[in-house]
């Protein structure tokens, strides 16, 4: 299905590879023909959970993201541990690491593409309900502040545009398709 849209690469050179990010030159031919370059990173990917309450609120974080020099009101979430880790896991691991919250029902909410011109990242969406708590176990890198906020509260700041991390605009809307009756 759209094979007159495929790239083929056709070599690839490795430009730099660290402890998050991969980056690649490839080489492709378009599907005319003709060659071109594509500079990308390759990503392990990563998951992200909306942790709801049955009140309706949600467990929010505050993180510093050091590429834009700002704190941002987020969700919880990270990176997958290897590349075939299973999401789910990976999610019930972050949840509990940056929250202490353990859920006893989790729903997929889908796949998220990040920046698909840029990088390989995919974030694997989850809903996360029924919640119990334990102790934290943040990272020895990881700094954040745990709050709270009605889901209703957070749709209107993504509408508002006063969320501007695209994980989080994209998981709040999901869920208030799940749980409509918090809007009310």
């Amino acid at each position: 299905m759209y094979e007159e849209l495929i790239e083929r690469k056709v070599a690839r050179k490795e430009i730099f590879d660290g402890n998050v990010l991969h980056v690649v030159c490839d080489d492709v031919m378009l599907p005319n023909g003709d060659k071109a370059v594509r500079e990308f990173c390759i990503h392990v990917g990563a998951v992200c959970i909306i942790p709801i309450l049955p009140d309706g609120r949600v467990i929010m974080e505050r993180q510093f993201r050091y590429p834009h020099g700002r704190v941002f009101y987020e969700i919880p979430a990270g990176k997958l541990d290897y590349p075939d880790e299973d999401p789910l896991s990976a999610a019930k691991r972050e949840l509990r690491e940056e929250t202490g919250a353990v859920a006893g029902k989790m729903t997929f909410l889908g796949a998220l593409d990040t920046s698909p011109a840029l990088i390989s990242e995919r974030i694997y969406m989850y809903l996360a309900e029924d919640l119990s708590f334990t102790e934290r176990e943040l990272d020895d890198d990881e700094f954040l502040s745990v709050e709270y906020a009605h889901l209703s509260d957070l749709y209107r700041m993504v509408l508002d545009g006063e969320i501007a991390d695209a994980k989080t605009q994209v998981a709040v809307l999901k869920a208030v398709a799940k749980r409509p009756e918090f809007l009310n």
